[in-house]
């Protein structure tokens, strides 16, 4: 009879010692942002950032956040949410389609086009949102959703993971049976590879979701009515107003306003984990 013995993995103390810090480092900030928004205003400068305050106020600063000018938060989260599932819903689609056409059909140009694709992922953003706005301000849709919804539909990030992971998740062998039987390719598609993708798609999404939720810069600089605002711009809007002459500090407001935004990203990572760790390794393991 064959035994078999297992040995436990080798613990290292130092990486250890390094992941129980990089947990310090990214625990801290949020335990700091949920005990900083049960805080009054004036308890939020006579005591220590890590301490609460002599009352908890957090429910009461949702309330006046929600209630603050008319309920414009309520506005921003709305405009954050079209633009969420506009932007990033459209940019996953269209990272899928073309991330699937690009990895299982040859075409004249198909280097060219992942030359293309590679050198646009290493472009950051940022380097783009001035000539992005000098183009829509010619074509006047400056101060519209259409000017974040647009280019959030581009991503070359999301485009390149569907690429690679399409190559390793759909044999070419199943396609040359789904034709064989007599499917066409959108059939082929819709059917059978859109369900091998699953993972890949989940991947994508989170990562266009959190990188719209999170946009700040071209919102910016293409918004000037405070009724387009996603959450980021507003919330910024807040915190400058403690600035100048007649300064009014809300830092309870935007701090509680932090929180609940937050929130929701925090409920699709936990809701979609499974499918983010399988995505992300997918392709890793050879047979």
């Amino acid at each position: 009879m064959a035994t078999f013995s297992v040995t436990n993995p080798r613990k290292s103390r130092v990486l250890t010692g390094f992941m129980a810090l990089y947990l310090l480092y990214t625990l801290v900030p949020l335990v700091w942002l949920v005990i900083n928004a049960s805080k009054t205003q004036p308890a939020l400068f006579s005591t220590s950032g890590l301490s609460f305050g002599d009352s908890f106020a957090l429910f009461d600063n949702i309330g006046k956040t929600f209630t603050y000018n008319d309920g414009i938060f309520f506005r921003w989260l709305g405009n954050t949410l079209l633009y969420v599932v506009v932007g990033a819903g459209g940019a996953t689609i269209l990272a899928t389609a073309a991330g699937y056409g690009l990895a299982k059909y040859r075409f004249p140009g198909r280097r060219a086009v992942f030359a293309v694709v590679l050198g646009a992922v290493a472009v950051p953003p940022t380097a783009l949102a001035v000539p992005t706005f000098l183009m829509f301000s010619k074509l006047g849709l400056t101060n519209t959703p259409l000017a974040v919804i647009i280019p959030s539909l581009i991503s070359p990030f999301g485009l390149y993971l569907i690429w690679v992971y399409a190559a390793d998740a759909i044999p070419d062998e199943l396609l040359e049976a789904a034709r064989i039987d007599g499917a066409g390719e959108i059939r082929i598609f819709l059917t059978v590879t859109l369900r091998q993708l699953v993972p890949g798609i989940i991947t994508v999404t989170l990562f266009t979701m959190v990188q719209t939720w999170n946009n700040y810069f071209l919102p910016l600089i293409m918004l000037s009515e405070p009724k387009w605002y996603p959450l980021t711009v507003g919330l910024n809007q807040w915190s400058a107003q403690a600035n100048g002459a007649g300064a009014q500090p809300i830092f309870n407001l935007v701090l509680t306003g932090s929180l609940l935004t937050i929130i929701p990203l925090v409920v699709a990572f936990l809701l979609m984990q499974r499918f983010w760790q399988s995505g992300l390794s997918a392709g890793s393991v050879k047979q």
